[in-house]
């Protein structure tokens, strides 16, 4: 199967508040207001972790019929530590990304056990955004004007 290449773009409104759009669809994001936002909405790290838990709600339901899971329920917890000194150049030192992200998956069903571990080991070994949070290059060029 040939390569599907995704695009995005992120525009950027005013203060810390950028406008993502994907396919016409659109998200904004924001920073708290103790990192110098407006709480508007959620910041871009923030908005990672979600993308993470929805890739993985996403692999549950495309294949739980597969693994015999009759899915009744499903959501992720997810948690991640970032020190703010690196990305505001506080402290060289420090990542300026995540240093951890954890989760808590909740598979609500009826099926037997052995399947439902299934799908979780599935769901881990095909999430296409954890999968990417493991190290891809990320490059970029600059347009000025």
């Amino acid at each position: 199967m040939p390569n599907v290449t995704f695009s995005a773009k992120a525009n950027w409104k005013n203060g810390m508040v950028v406008e993502g759009e994907a396919r016409g669809f659109k998200v904004t994001v924001d920073e708290p207001k103790e990192l110098g936002g407006t709480n508007t909405a959620m910041n871009p790290v923030e908005l990672l972790l979600c993308s993470l838990g929805g890739c993985m709600g996403i692999v549950a339901s495309a294949f739980a019929p597969k693994c015999g899971v009759e899915l009744k329920g499903f959501s992720v917890e997810l948690e991640g530590d970032l020190d703010p000194d690196g990305f505001l150049g506080k402290n060289p030192n420090v990542r300026k990304g995540f240093s951890e992200i954890r989760y808590k998956m909740h598979i609500i069903s009826d099926s037997p056990e052995e399947n439902i571990k299934k799908l979780y080991h599935l769901i881990e070994e095909r999430c296409p955004v954890k999968d990417t949070l493991r190290g891809v290059p990320v490059k970029g060029d600059l347009v000025i004007g």
